[in-house]
């Protein structure tokens, strides 16, 4: 079982008081999130003004910082439309990057998904498939090997527990009935995150956490950062689920 640290994801600067924005900021929460205990780290690239970006200038600096910084450790970026709104703006953009992550996200959902995931499969960078909703989960079966997907993220965007917990049973048993055999890292978001992920932890799928997902901890009460909501996470797996 992996964890994954989204260190920042589409939330507004100053929405949390550690969440991390500039390369620099990033790039130090990486290594505290790390040291907490995640394997990877994934992080949505901030222009100067801190809104998401997907342009080469953004995020080649911003990798630069991250591998200085945690050379051993895999990092995944955002490709989501809430980083670039325009579906042909953002192919022409990750067609243009020069350094590349270990992986990125692509959201099936979201037009132009296909397109994009199979440029980043050309370019040899990992693509995650992100099933938010029953119908994604259907067009990854469709697709079959059409596009080289590496792992796929079962990700229901409903901040309701219960609802929540039921599009990841609904999404897997898609996947279960097309035989798609990828990994499959699970986690949800707001008031869904902790049940997805204890969920995920119990039957033994890799998970993620951080203020991309949560702003709370799993008491309900703030959490202080990265790297303590990543801790709270391997306090919940066990070490032999780590191997």
């Amino acid at each position: 079982m992996r964890i994954v640290a989204c260190l920042n994801g589409d939330r507004r600067p100053g929405a949390h008081p550690a969440l991390p924005v500039s390369a620099e900021q990033v790039a130090l929460d990486a290594a505290a999130a790390v040291a907490a205990g995640a394997d990877e780290v994934h992080v949505h690239p901030r222009d100067r003004s801190g809104a998401e970006a997907l342009e080469p200038q953004v995020l080649t600096p911003l990798l630069e910082r991250l591998r200085a910084e945690l050379p051993e450790v895999a990092v995944s970026v955002t490709t989501a439309l809430t980083a670039e709104p325009d579906p042909w703006r953002r192919y022409d953009l990750v067609q243009r990057w020069g350094a590349l992550p270990d992986s990125a996200t692509v959201d099936l959902h979201e037009p132009g998904a296909v397109e994009v995931a199979r440029l980043l499969a050309d370019r040899r960078v990992r693509v995650e498939a992100g099933l938010a909703t029953v119908a994604a989960a259907r067009l990854l079966a469709a697709l079959g090997s059409a596009v080289e997907f590496d792992r796929v993220l079962v990700e229901p965007d409903a901040a309701d527990p219960e609802r929540a917990l039921s599009d990841v049973e609904r999404i897997g048993a898609v996947l279960d009935r097309a035989g798609v055999g990828l990994p499959r890292l699970v986690h949800g978001a707001d008031g869904a995150a902790w049940p997805v992920l204890e969920a995920a932890v119990a039957a033994g799928h890799d998970v993620r956490i951080g203020l991309e997902d949560t702003l709370l901890g799993p008491d309900g009460g703030q959490a202080r950062d990265n790297a303590a909501l990543v801790a709270a996470v391997v306090e919940r797996v066990s070490p032999r689920a780590r191997r």
